[in-house]
């Protein structure tokens, strides 16, 4: 079944709802690096389903993710209600290669931006959180409200990766 735009809010805002997304955003990497340690690349690239990504996958869409989460999240802070384009991840997952791409590489590219992104919301002045974009699916989308956004998406990725994987030492 494929979600509406609408269905995918509620169900992320859903995984960290009650919790500090910050929190999350600056602790998701280290979870994931717990999860990855010591696994073969091998069970890495392999897909639990024909339909669905492998940990690798995973990796470089979270990677792909934060990039454009970043580019939004400044043009947001530059310009408060600019439009802010949505993406096919499937589109990006094809023309990326992300089935056949290094996950490490994609690990440590996933890592560096989302260090630079969690320092970018640490400092920014507390009345720029409402600062908005205007998403070309969801609608208007604040910087506060994009940061449970991120949050949920990570949970929801750590859920699948935990899933493929099984739980590690956390």
């Amino acid at each position: 079944m494929i979600e509406t735009p609408q269905q995918y809010t509620e169900r992320l805002l859903g995984y960290q709802r009650g919790k500090q997304p910050l929190k999350i955003l600056a602790s998701t990497p280290a979870r994931i690096s717990k999860l990855l340690r010591r696994v073969p690349r091998k069970r890495l690239s392999t897909r639990p389903a024909p339909d669905r990504w492998s940990v690798t996958e995973i990796l470089s869409h979270l990677a792909d993710a934060e990039i454009a989460t970043g580019f939004r999240l400044r043009m947001i802070l530059g310009s408060s209600g600019v439009t802010v384009q949505g993406y096919d991840q499937d589109a990006w997952a094809e023309v990326s290669e992300y089935r056949t791409g290094d996950p490490m590489l994609a690990f440590a590219a996933f890592q560096a931006l989302r260090q630079w992104n969690v320092a970018l919301l640490r400092k920014i002045p507390k009345q720029m959180w409402d600062n908005y974009g205007m998403h070309t699916e969801r609608g208007k989308e604040t910087v506060s409200r994009m940061s449970e956004m991120m949050a949920g998406h990570d949970i929801n990725h750590l859920r699948q990766i935990e899933g493929i994987l099984g739980p590690r030492d956390r």
